[in-house]
Formats: C-alpha cells, sequence, structure tokens
C-alpha cells in the first residue's frame, strides 16, 4: 500500500482544524452562558422561567433553554469551570463528537428532568451537561478500550468522582434529577459514539473470524 505525504498532512489539518472548531464550540456555549446571565439579572431573573417545568407541555422547551440559564452568577460559575474543562477535553476529538456528546446529553438529561422532577418546580443550569461530560468520559475508555481513554477516564473519576456523587443526594434546591439524567446521557453518549470503533477493532482483531466464538 503506498502512502500520500500531501494526503496525510491534508488530514492533519483537516483534524486540527476540528479540533480548533471543536474549542471554539465549547467557547461560544460558555460565553452564550454569561451573555443570557447578565440579561437575565438586568431583568431580574424573568429568564428563568424558560426553565424546565416538569410534565407541562409549554416546559418543553426548557431541555434547550435550561443549559443557559442560571439562578445566580455563583451558580454559573460553579458550572463554567468544569464545562470548559471537560468540554475541551471531549473537543480534542473534533467538533463533530463535542456537538453530539452535548445534543445527546442534553437531550437527555432535559427530557429525564421533565419526566421525573417534582411537580411545580422549574430547572436551570448546565450541571446536567457538566455530569454527562463527565460520565462520557469516564465510560468512552471502558467501551473503547483504549489505555489513554481509561486512564483520562480513571483521572476524571478521581478529580470530579466525589462531586458527582454529592450532586445526586437530593437536597432541597439542587436539581439531582437533572444530575442523574444528565449522567445517564453521557453513558449513553459514550456507547453510540464508540460502537463504530468497537466494531472496526472486532474486524480487525487477528483470527476473529476464523477462531472458535469468544464468549465474554
Amino acid at each position: 500500500m503506498s502512502t500520500n505525504p500531501r494526503t496525510g498532512r491534508g488530514r492533519a489539518l483537516l483534524g486540527g482544524g476540528q479540533r480548533e472548531n471543536g474549542f471554539l464550540f465549547v467557547g461560544a456555549m460558555v460565553a452564550l452562558m454569561w451573555i443570557v446571565e447578565v440579561i437575565d439579572s438586568v431583568a431580574d431573573h424573568r429568564l428563568d422561567q424558560y426553565g424546565i417545568k416538569p410534565r407541562e407541555v409549554g416546559g418543553l422547551d426548557g431541555v434547550l433553554f435550561s443549559p443557559f440559564l442560571h439562578g445566580s452568577f455563583g451558580h454559573l460559575l460553579s458550572n463554567t469551570v468544569p464545562f470548559v474543562v471537560l468540554g475541551l477535553v471531549i473537543a480534542f476529538n473534533g467538533a463533530v463528537r463535542v456537538l453530539l456528546v452535548t445534543l445527546i446529553v442534553g437531550l437527555v438529561a432535559g427530557l429525564g428532568t421533565w419526566l421525573i422532577a417534582p411537580e411545580n418546580t422549574l430547572t436551570v443550569g448546565a450541571s446536567g451537561l457538566v455530569m454527562g461530560y463527565a460520565t462520557y468520559l469516564i465510560a468512552r475508555g471502558v467501551f473503547s478500550r483504549r489505555i489513554v481513554e481509561l486512564v483520562l477516564g480513571a483521572l476524571v473519576a478521581v478529580v470530579w468522582g466525589g462531586a458527582l456523587l454529592w450532586s445526586l443526594v437530593p437536597r432541597e434546591g439542587v436539581s439531582w434529577q437533572a444530575h442523574l439524567c444528565g449522567g445517564i446521557g453521557g453513558v449513553i453518549a459514550a456507547w453510540l459514539l464508540t460502537k463504530d470503533r468497537r466494531e472496526e477493532r472486532d474486524v480487525r482483531a487477528p483470527g476473529r473470524s476464523h477462531g472458535p466464538l469468544d464468549l465474554v
């Protein structure tokens, strides 16, 4: 098999561009969160009404809006740091990857919260996405079986594991439902987005097509 240096260089440049776009996506998400919070503060937090309202059809739009709404600047700041760090790590695999993870986690977290959160509550904040980003990174290595991803997932678990578990403890004013559903969304995203790589690895495994059936 012959290789074309120009093609390889082109792919490298494309990968680098995708990574930069992924970084820009994460940055744009955070910038939008802060812009919305400034506007919301000026508007006496009237925008918070667009959060998730459980089992109300009119509250379904909160699935889209709630990650950009926060109860205070302190609330936003506590979500910003892990969102940026974890989001940038995911963005190393390109803009498409971080976009898909965000969409899957956001959908599962939002709809799950809409289904199981208590009535007459309003849920806002990006912590569901943060939880999903974390569990995605932890579960990704388990599904892909790649050493680097396993180590990275273990590091995320060590650094944020305690905070993740604490976020699931029911407390007044904290939506453990959003955290739980976001975490589930991250695992689902990891399973879906590593499926092609798992299948490719199985096809390339030496002797797999001719050897006996492996039971795992």
